[in-house]
This record gives C-alpha cells, structure tokens and sequence, in this order.
C-alpha cells in the first residue's frame, strides 16, 4: 500500500488498482481528487470538502462513491446510494479497502461555536481521526495525528497518540502552521511515541510513502 500526503489533513491511498481520497479540503490541492475511486470525509467543515469540487468530480467519474457523516452525505443526495451516510460502528468496504468508522463529534473548538458530527475512519489499519480525539477500539498501525487546528494543543496530542499507541504516525492537519510552528511542533513530537516507540513523520505535500 502507498500513502500520499496531500495539502493539510487529505491523503491519498493507492492499494493494487484501488485508490482511495480521505478528507479532499479547500488546502487539498486542485488534484487531490484525480482518479479517486472511493472518497472519505470525516466532517463537514471546508478544509476537509469542499462540496462543489466534490461534486464535479461525482460528476465525471461515474464510478467515484463517497462515505461520510448524515450532514455531508445529504448534501449529495442526487448521487443515489453513491453519496452513503456513515456513523460509528459501521464498517464498508470501499475501492478495496476494509473501512471501518469511530466516533461521533468534532473536538470542541470553544463553547459558543457548534460541534459538528465528524468520524474517524480506520482503512485496513490506518486511522485518520478527522478533528477528534477518537480512540478506535481496534489497533491501528499507523495513525495520521493531527498536528494544528484551532481546537489545538499539545498536551493533548501527546495524550491522544500515547491512547491510540500505533506503530508509526504521519502528521495531517498542518496547512495552519509556518515553518517556525512547524518547528515547534516537532519538538514536542517525541513525546507521543508512547510505550511503542512509536515513530513520528511530518512529510510535505505529494510525498509517498510506502506501508
């Protein structure tokens, strides 16, 4: 399995002639969606879709199927039972890939801001949390941790990736931070390795690597 990373928390998976798109935002890049066979959104908010993009891409590719939660799927009703609404405890499979989903709600960004559903999705072992802090009941190999955000800090990336204790993490959900937070980041970063000694990568956009 190859996993690219795209522009901030989108990232692409391409397993034999499957290839899978998780979370195509507005920081995504124009081509995050090209040749796509199956998309996966965690939350409805427009760094992880955008709808108009996504709907042109439905569009050409009559053969492009999308999961995601009730708000987002809605928004593609005209596509049929190719736009599915998914929640927890579901399990699918999509372009060749076993997906099953986790939890329920965004992490709070502040009181008075509404928190939207969003879901984790856990592809073969690979899990991308969305904006949550959702600990899958099952193992992941790999997570992909989000790194900035504005429902953000390091304290809880910490804790979050020693709960989740994968085997290796990709940084996701950087497109916030310059160059010095970056850095920042990166200093905390190995204290998430946890009791696995987990390894942490931040890759830049249109990396591959493979799994």
């Amino acid at each position: 399995m190859k996993l690219t990373k795209l522009g901030h928390a989108c990232v692409r998976l391409d397993k034999g002639d499957g290839v899978l798109v998780i979370d195509p935002g507005g920081f995504s890049g124009d081509d995050a969606l090209n040749g796509a066979d199956a998309v996966l959104v965690t939350h409805e908010h427009f760094d992880h879709v955008v709808p108009d993009a996504l709907r042109a891409a439905m569009t050409a590719s009559p053969g492009l199927r999308l999961w995601a939660p009730a708000p987002v799927a809605e928004q593609f009703a005209e596509f049929g039972d190719r736009a599915r609404a998914v929640s927890h405890g579901d399990d699918f499979t999509a372009a060749g890939f076993t997906v099953h989903v986790y939890g329920e709600r965004h992490a709070v960004i502040h009181p008075d801001i509404p928190t939207v559903a969003n879901v984790g999705f856990m592809v073969d072992e690979i899990f991308h949390p969305g904006d949550s802090y959702t600990v899958p009941e099952d193992p992941a190999s790999t997570l992909l941790i989000p790194i900035s955000g504005p429902w953000f800090c390091n304290r809880d990336m910490i804790d979050y990736a020693r709960a989740v204790a994968p085997q290796r993490m990709y940084a996701i959900h950087d497109a916030l931070l310059s160059p010095i937070g970056v850095n920042v980041t990166e200093m905390f970063a190995g204290l998430t390795a946890g009791p696995n000694n987990a390894s942490y990568t931040r890759v830049e956009p249109g990396t591959t690597v493979d799994l």
